[in-house]
């Protein structure tokens, strides 16, 4: 069974039902809430580790699903850490983290596709590190430019402080994708493809 229209991507219940499973994986990352550091009004979460997950365990086409179906029940639930809705996160500081989720997951989903069957920790660690550190930064950082007074400078300082636990988040994401690879390997594969298991070369 699949959902398609002319010319779409289509996507098979099994493909829906781990698009709903890692939504609601980001969602529960967010219980935990937040860690305000610094003045930013940017706050700390677990739920960028939610989104490099989704990226290396679903790839680009259902990662992007998981996160949007993530932020537009955001438009009407407290579905984001902290208890915030997406229109709270879209009208803060937080905008351009929140719409970088998106580029974010379809970067890592894209190269980790480009890298299987044979996953490693160490490239995979990078690709995280170049979706989540690199590409939300990067949007992260004109958010806070056009919502609040931070000049460029003040904008990339303040997201130094990000840096240590977004690499944690990196490192973990990996840790779990060469598992679940290994365990699954044909989870990205194309449907016409079979991979036997292969071991980490990390």
């Amino acid at each position: 069974m699949s959902t398609s229209t002319p010319g779409a991507p289509t996507f098979t219940a099994r493909d829906l039902a781990q698009v709903a499973v890692f939504a609601a994986l980001i969602i529960a990352l967010g219980l935990p809430g937040t860690i305000t550091v610094g003045g930013s009004g940017v706050p700390i979460t677990l739920q960028t580790l939610g989104v490099m997950l989704a990226g290396a365990l679903l790839g680009p086409r259902k990662g992007v699903l998981a996160v949007l179906t993530v932020i537009v029940l955001g438009l009407a639930l407290p579905v984001l850490a902290g208890g915030r809705t997406s229109l709270t996160s879209l009208a803060g500081p937080t905008a351009g983290f929140l719409i970088g989720w998106i580029p974010t997951v379809a970067v890592i989903g894209w190269l980790t596709v480009k890298m299987l069957p044979r996953y490693s920790v160490v490239v995979g660690t990078a690709i995280n590190l170049l979706g989540g550190i690199v590409v939300l930064y990067g949007f992260g950082i004109a958010g806070l430019m056009l919502r609040t007074d931070l000049t460029l400078w003040q904008a990339l300082s303040t997201n130094v402080t990000f840096l240590p636990g977004d690499a944690v988040k990196a490192v973990v994401a990996a840790l779990v994708a060469v598992q679940v690879h290994r365990a699954y390997p044909a989870l990205l594969a194309p449907r016409s493809t079979t991979y036997a298991p292969v071991a980490d070369p990390a």
